[in-house]
């Protein structure tokens, strides 16, 4: 079982890791090289939606929560990945926000 303070950083974490998704989103479609960064567009897109979607799930107590914080886990750690082929700063600090959801979502899953 998990205690209150686990499931409020794993909150916390997909909310963080959300805001710095759309930082990223946002910051990427304005770099010179927007075709390199395609693929970080769109993952910083789809990894922000699943962190709102577990950070809900998780603050409404849904019975998918171990599923969803799977998914988000995966999808965190794609995005990370991918981030971290950049060199820009907004990717490093969405990679890091990235990582430390992915590491909280596999806790909430286990």
């Amino acid at each position: 079982m998990m205690s209150h303070e686990q499931i409020q950083q794993c909150m916390d974490s997909c909310l963080q890791c959300m805001v710095a998704c759309s930082i990223c989103y946002d910051a990427c479609l304005k770099e010179n090289d927007i075709g390199m960064m395609r693929d970080c567009i769109r993952l910083d897109r789809e990894c922000a939606d699943v962190c709102e979607l577990a950070a809900k799930s998780i603050s409404q107590g849904s019975p998918f929560v171990r599923e969803i914080c799977a998914l988000c886990a995966n999808v965190c750690e794609a995005c990370g990945k991918e981030c971290g082929k950049h060199m820009h700063e907004h990717c490093k600090r969405c990679a890091e926000a990235c990582f430390a959801c992915a590491k909280a979502c596999r806790n909430m899953a286990a």
